[in-house]
């Protein structure tokens, strides 16, 4: 299939969240998306920027059954890691059910691994859901390491209250 990967633009940004909403049903987290397109336009296309993003965009013939020719994105920053030096994270990975298994989603991630290692990066790193197994053993066929497995490293967050409460405690 023909596709074209490049970096996202402001005008994408609404296709981008409708993608975000995809796969936020897929990973049955629908209602957790609070983000807005314009939201989205400002934190990734200002001065200083808090993402980058790549699209996977079809040719018209090719359009999706709702019509759009936006199929795909891979989200990442640059983030540290201090046993390591610079990382380059992956947010997020998604296609389009349609258009799976047509190499998209290596494309996008093996595009973003290459702006990692221009920029020096030393790893990329992402999270997927336990229950997720394609993208699981999509992942491992690609040589990621389930770090939950061989190292035994849990996620964790702060949100909402908690964070608040964990800022105010700092005064």
């Amino acid at each position: 299939m023909n596709y074209t990967v490049r970096d996202s633009t402001p005008e994408d940004c609404k296709d981008i969240m409708r993608l975000i909403v995809d796969l936020a049903e897929y990973e049955k987290m629908a209602n957790e998306v609070k983000l807005t397109h314009k939201e989205l336009e400002a934190d990734g296309f200002s001065s200083n920027p808090f993402f980058k993003c790549l699209v996977a965009e079809v040719p018209e013939e090719f359009k999706s059954k709702e019509g759009h020719t936006l199929v795909g994105y891979g989200f990442y920053f640059f983030t540290y890691s201090t046993f390591k030096g610079r990382v380059v994270y992956l947010e997020d990975l998604y296609v389009m059910p349609e258009f799976r298994g047509k190499g998209i989603g290596k494309a996008l991630m093996s595009h973003i691994a290459q702006i990692g290692r221009a920029r020096g990066c030393v790893r990329m790193q992402f999270t997927v859901l336990d229950w997720n197994k394609p993208s699981l053993d999509f992942y491992s066929s690609q040589g990621a390491l389930n770090l939950t497995a061989t190292e035994g490293w849990q996620m964790l967050r702060f949100e909402d209250d908690h964070l608040e409460k964990l800022a105010q405690s700092a005064n």
